[in-house]
């Protein structure tokens, strides 16, 4: 057995999953995801638990199984609680402004990149006052922008291509990076020469 599969789901209060049709639905306060579960893993729901089964033991049947077990419950805590991802925007010039519910970037370039916020998709850009109570440090900190929703694959492939926009350099930290990232430092090139014997 699957480890990870085999482990029983809690459904917290507020939320409900339903499976029919080969298709797993979870309902929350922040919205409504559907998932598709391929054959032989079936999803079982009772009472506030939900578990999975896998109808053979071949090695794709077991890598679903484990799959699907944590898709489930991503899916709950995204209807409950949400997914956040923090950006750090850094360097000489750059601004982030909310445009409506769109996100607005200045970034050094000619233009602006305005980025549309997608349904189930949220950005906020934090004021002073939150982003020191975030506790992210000194170094190489400007603006910092966060990307909110129901569904994790969603956010992280929203923060990702803001991310792409400007990708952090090592030398100043200039860039857009994740609020957790770890960027290997390098020393700022010396532009003198080696004094001559």
């Amino acid at each position: 057995m699957s480890r990870v599969g085999k482990t029983a789901i809690t459904i917290p209060a507020g939320v409900t999953v339903e499976f029919e049709s080969g298709i797993v639905t979870v309902s929350g306060s922040k919205a409504t995801l559907k998932q598709e579960i391929k054959s032989p893993i079936k999803v079982i729901v009772e009472g506030a638990d939900v578990r999975l089964e896998r109808g053979d033991d071949q090695a794709q049947s077991r890598a679903l199984h484990g799959l699907y077990n944590r898709l489930i419950q991503n899916m709950i805590t995204g209807v409950s609680k949400g997914f956040v991802k923090t950006l750090i925007l850094n360097g000489v010039g750059y601004k982030a402004n909310m445009n409506g519910a769109d996100l607005t970037l200045n970034l050094g370039m000619s233009h602006p990149s305005n980025i549309k916020a997608q349904p189930g998709i949220s950005f906020k850009v934090l004021t002073p006052q939150e982003i020191g109570a975030l506790n992210l440090g000194k170094d190489g900190i400007g603006q910092v922008i966060q990307v909110s929703g129901a569904s994790k694959e969603q956010v992280g492939a929203v923060a990702s291509m803001i991310k792409d926009l400007r990708p952090v350099e090592p030398y100043h930290m200039y860039g857009i990076r994740y609020s957790d990232e770890r960027v290997i430092r390098k020393a700022s090139k010396s532009g003198g020469k080696g004094k001559k014997k």
